[in-house]
């Protein structure tokens, strides 16, 4: 950062939240050692009165929304050359990013407790002493909520008070890296087992998180967004007990679009929203699915966008306990139709990088019904006979999403559908294992965006708590097929290959179990220990032979789920 010039900036289109973030960047390089911009900046503010351009003006502006990383001594020149500045001798605009920056900064000095009463609750003897071990900005966004809640949030403004907390959780959570998350070695799939003792595992906090991750415990950045997640879930709470959820909800939904939705692969701050739409799940959680699908519908937005909305939204559906299974299959509605239109127009080849916000969309329905399948197939209304042909129509289509999307989902979604006699024509598809190919691998470009399951289970000890109630874990699922079984013969080991256009079973490419190394014992085990479905049910249900157990991928993303063991 040392290497650029605050004169650059005037050539680009800042936003809000980037400009703060600028600055934000800028005052901490100052701190370490990197002055080339803080000085710019100062001989900026040395510009003779009333005579500051609007790119200029902009400058105190973005200094407004960075005021929490201003440092009293390190950065006494910067505040000096500003008191100097006089309100009375410049033009309007500028009176006004003055002011609005000293209210910020008095804001941001006024939330801070007094050093020397933070002194005083250090005493071992205080009642309340617990106080003094909280972090400062947990002190900062307590205030912040105190704030909003009051009539002085009105006047404020609450999308503004809102987003400045979201944007501190989105910072923090962007520090905590996959690697401190998930195991080198584990080679677990998305739909992974879950013992039954998982759940006796969390009420324990000794024995909190699973093995087949790294602890977060000693993470003192995750620490301190758990704490702040749970000061943001306690405020929506009185929040929705007040009856002024509406004011709040409105502005966590436009801090969602802009900050965490373009967020790379957010890992906990998401949640958020995902408590506040349990709050009222009849309008607020039909709300934030309608944004979701607008968003990915939008041939306006960027890809990346698109398929980001359409990975939480196939994520928040399959996940939210509290969300009804009308909507559930009036979302699928739409995304089937928007994927049918799109084979209609597109009969190219197979291509994951120019067609990727396709085959987003397929693999978002294909991952939804592994979660839903059975409660839409127990809905005789919801039972939509030309819902199934589109779905048959879409994955038959030349552009293949069977063979670019995700295997494991791939090979759930057939498993299941098999299972529950999904299509009239049951040959027409693979059921049985997809292995990970350069097609899936290409899929989603290099950031590999399609392995991205936003509301994979919350790895926060505390703000577990509040989601846990209202949230869907794959163990809970009820699935089409019965677990009695957990062999794989070779007749039932198909693949399907294309020739001449047509698409026949070739026994031949299929993998067994032993040639992946299963532990065959262990699996049927666990498995055994999963199924939360009655024997035989679905035997009399769907009158179809019941699918043998089949092998999962070995080549794929460690799932980030408590059900991984």
């Amino acid at each position: 950062m040392g290497a650029e010039r605050l004169s650059d900036m005037s050539e680009i289109v800042y936003s809000d939240s980037d400009l703060f973030r600028t600055f934000r960047d800028l005052l901490a390089a100052a701190l370490s050692g990197k002055c080339n911009m803080y000085d710019e900046l100062i001989g900026k503010m040395h510009q003779h009165e009333g005579r500051l351009s609007p790119d200029e003006v902009a400058l105190i502006v973005g200094l407004s929304g960075a005021v929490s990383c201003i440092d009293e001594v390190h950065h006494q020149s910067l505040l000096n050359c500003i008191f100097r500045m006089s309100t009375w001798n410049y033009e309007p605009e500028v009176m006004d990013a003055l002011v609005e920056f000293l209210i910020s900064l008095m804001f941001v000095s006024n939330f801070m407790p007094p050093a020397h009463f933070l002194k005083k609750l250090e005493d071992p003897h205080r009642r309340d002493s617990a106080l003094a071990r909280k972090d400062q900005i947990a002190h900062y966004v307590e205030n912040v909520f105190r704030l909003e809640s009051g009539a002085i949030g009105h006047l404020v403004g609450r999308e503004s008070l809102v987003a400045m907390i979201m944007d501190r959780l989105i910072d923090l959570d962007v520090e905590i890296r996959w690697e401190d998350i998930l195991q080198e070695d584990c080679n677990k799939g998305v739909f992974s087992i879950e013992l039954d003792d998982m759940e006796e595992a969390f009420d324990d906090d000794d024995a909190w998180r699973p093995s087949t991750r790294k602890s977060l415990g000693k993470n003192a950045i995750a620490e301190k967004l758990d704490s702040l997640m749970v000061l943001t879930f306690e405020h929506l709470k009185s929040c929705a007990d007040s009856g002024r959820l509406s004011e709040v909800f409105d502005a966590l939904l436009q801090s969602f679009e802009k900050t965490v939705l373009t967020a790379y692969k957010s890992k906990f701050a998401q949640f958020v929203i995902f408590y506040a739409c349990s709050l009222d799940p009849e309008n607020y959680g039909v709300r934030f699915a309608a944004l979701l699908t607008d968003i990915f519908l939008n041939q306006s937005s960027l890809p990346q966008t698109r398929m980001s909305a359409v990975a939480y939204l196939a994520s928040y559906l399959s996940r939210g306990k509290f969300l009804p299974t009308s909507l559930v299959f009036s979302t699928l509605q739409r995304l089937e139709c928007w994927c049918l239109e799109y084979c209609e127009v597109c009969n190219g080849d197979v291509n994951p990088v120019a067609h990727k916000v396709f085959y987003s969309g397929c693999q978002a329905i294909m991952y939804t019904f592994c979660f839903r399948m059975r409660s839409l197939m127990d809905a005789p209304r919801l039972n939509d006979e030309h819902l199934l042909k589109a779905i048959e129509s879409i994955l038959k289509h030349p552009l293949s999403p069977l063979r670019v999307c995700l295997p494991s989902i791939v090979n759930e979604f057939l498993r299941q559908a098999k299972a529950a006699h999904l299509f009239t024509i049951s040959n027409t598809f693979i059921f049985d294992e997809h292995l990970e190919s350069e097609l899936s691998i290409a899929f989603g470009g290099p950031d590999r965006l399609d392995m991205f399951f936003p509301f994979d289970p919350c790895l926060l000890r505390q703000s577990d708590r509040y989601i846990r109630p209202n949230y869907v874990f794959w163990s809970m699922v009820r699935i089409t097929y019965d677990d009695e079984d957990g062999s794989t013969s070779d007749e039932d080991a198909e693949v399907l290959v294309e020739q001449n256009g047509d698409y026949i079973a070739d026994g031949a490419a299929a993998m067994s179990l032993e040639e992946n190394d299963f532990e065959i014992d262990e699996f049927n085990y666990s498995l055994d220990k999963m199924s939360i479905t009655p024997k035989n049910t679905l035997r009399s249900r769907f009158e179809g032979q019941v699918l043998p157990r089949m092998q999962m991928p070995s080549r794929i993303r460690p799932s980030t789920s408590p059900e991984s063991l």
